[in-house]
């Protein structure tokens, strides 16, 4: 099965970025924009995994969550990847909190990589994917409207608890993926 590791983020601050999202539609570029109920923080992207192997990721989950208090974040940058003049990735950005969740990352990165699961090519970064970019159409205007979404997201205040780490299942299907949780572990209380 095809699964993750992530940050659920709370309905209110799904509901802000679905806003965000909404406003960069109005540009016309041709963007895959992940839908809003499925918004989340990848910690580890884990490709397809046995069933045997699930049980043990989950042991190591519960184990990083076990060492790792719960901790506040904030959502305080709008973004693409590689970069805005060339999107490919549209992103929002997590400032505080940033370090705990890349904290936790590696320490799931270390845990599953002895699974034989391969580690990331990239460091790791605290972000959010919002969409993908399908084709070229319109960067210009969405470039413009990621400056404006910028600025809009400046004056927001998108503060989350972060209380669990989740286990996904994911499912492709034609109308997109479906997210299903198959643990959750809570952070410690500091």
């Amino acid at each position: 099965m095809r699964a993750f590791i992530a940050i659920d983020l709370p309905a209110e601050i799904k509901q802000a970025l679905s806003k965000l999202q909404d406003g960069l539609k109005l540009s016309g570029a041709d963007v895959k924009w992940v839908e809003p109920k499925n918004i989340h923080l990848t910690l580890k992207f884990l490709g397809e995994i046995t069933e045997e192997s699930t049980a043990k990721i989950q042991g190591m989950i519960a184990a990083a969550a076990a060492v790792n208090p719960l901790f506040q974040a904030r959502i305080a940058a709008l973004g693409a990847f590689p970069s805005a003049g060339s999107p490919r990735v549209i992103w929002a950005g997590i400032d505080q909190g940033g370090e705990e969740a890349k904290k936790i990352a590696g320490q799931l990165e270390e845990k599953i990589a002895k699974l034989g699961i391969p580690r990331e090519k990239r460091a790791f970064s605290s972000h959010i994917t919002l969409g993908r970019t399908r084709s070229s159409k319109d960067k210009e205007s969405l470039r413009q409207g990621l400056e404006k979404a910028a600025a809009e997201l400046a004056g927001k205040n998108l503060i989350f608890c972060v209380r669990e780490i989740t286990l996904y299942k994911s499912s492709l299907t034609p109308a997109g993926p479906i997210y299903t949780a198959l643990s959750r572990e809570n952070l410690a209380i500091s």
